[in-house]
């Protein structure tokens, strides 16, 4: 099995090239951003050392899936899936800020919780509240977008206006947008068996109108937790059974490696990255409800660039 953990095309039309920590956009003419989902892994703002095959391409297919089941609520950046590894979509000058939405308290919303905080992003929690507890409605804390190799920053709505980081018009349409595509992925995970606990958008804009962009619903941006068995382990104050990739950071964490200076990444052996495989395609077909069916892997770079060169050329 190949894995893609980097890509140097020349695309017609080519203005410049990203490297992000999982993904490859490629600017086509300052209009249309081809985006690789590559193979590579991160944790802890960590890319680690060894490519998971098959990874880029659940990656890139639950996210087009949802962004395919969600245009009804807001415009999105995706025009066609040229390659199973590849999107492209409309360029659009993205908002710096994250919206980051919460169906229960868990992860570092609890953490802080549990230090005593009873606002998270200028949200009011309620008093009494327990791990994994469900939120009486949902609740938006955004963070703004970073820097490459920076940490992104809890921020509130009124910051976030004061400072000019969106206008107060568009945050409106970006915290509805949110709620209501929050609600629709909630609805869809339900249908699967699943309960959609908290996940994170990404909105720009392009000739005044707002677009959702990036992934979304995916495990890397999203939290599950199986609906069967939710309300037996919480009642007893039990871990719940997650559909993320949080089983990579436990790996990592049990092995001594939290991202920190001197820590050194856990070798990892073909049969963990194996592993860390499989268990990607079973989140690919919990999530989506459909067999995973293996792409053909022993020539991804040249597969890539000619379903990518055979659309830009057609279109």
């Amino acid at each position: 099995m190949s894995a893609l953990v980097r890509t140097d095309f020349i695309f017609p039309g080519q203005k410049s090239v990203y490297h992000g920590k999982v993904r490859d956009v490629y600017n086509i003419n300052n209009e249309v951003l081809v985006m690789v989902a590559t193979d590579r892994i991160s944790a802890f703002d960590v890319v680690l050392p060894e490519g998971i095959p098959y990874k880029g391409q659940m990656l890139n297919q639950i996210a087009a899936k949802f962004l395919d089941a969600t245009m009804d609520i807001c415009p999105n950046w995706k025009l066609v899936t040229p390659d199973p590894m590849v999107t492209v979509g409309v360029q659009c000058t993205g908002f710096p800020v994250e919206m980051i939405v919460r169906g229960y308290l868990c992860g570092s919303a609890w953490r802080a919780y549990k230090n005593g905080a009873r606002e998270i992003c200028g949200v009011p929690l309620p008093e009494g509240m327990r791990e994994n507890q469900r939120f009486p409605v949902p609740i938006i804390t955004p963070t703004t977008k970073a820097e490459q190799g920076l940490h992104d920053e809890d921020i509130s709505k009124e910051e976030i206006i004061k400072q000019g980081l969106v206008t107060e018009a568009d945050y409106n349409v970006l915290e509805q947008y949110t709620l209501e595509l929050f609600k629709r992925g909630s609805e869809i995970a339900a249908q699967r068996g699943l309960i959609l606990v908290d996940t994170k958008y990404e909105f720009g804009k392009r000739d005044g109108v707002i677009y959702l962009i990036d992934e979304i619903h995916t495990p890397d941006s999203s939290r599950y937790f199986y609906t069967e068995g939710y309300e037996e382990r919480f009642a007893k104050g039990e871990p719940q059974k997650q559909l993320s990739k949080e089983f990579v950071r436990e790996w990592l964490m049990d092995n001594g490696f939290q991202g920190k200076p001197g820590q050194k990444i856990p070798e990892m052996t073909p049969a963990i990255v194996d592993g860390i495989s499989e268990r990607y395609i079973e989140l690919y077909e919990h999530i989506t409800g459909e067999p995973f069916v293996k792409e053909d892997t022993t020539h991804l770079l040249s597969r890539i660039e000619k379903n990518v060169t055979n659309w830009l050329n057609n279109r």
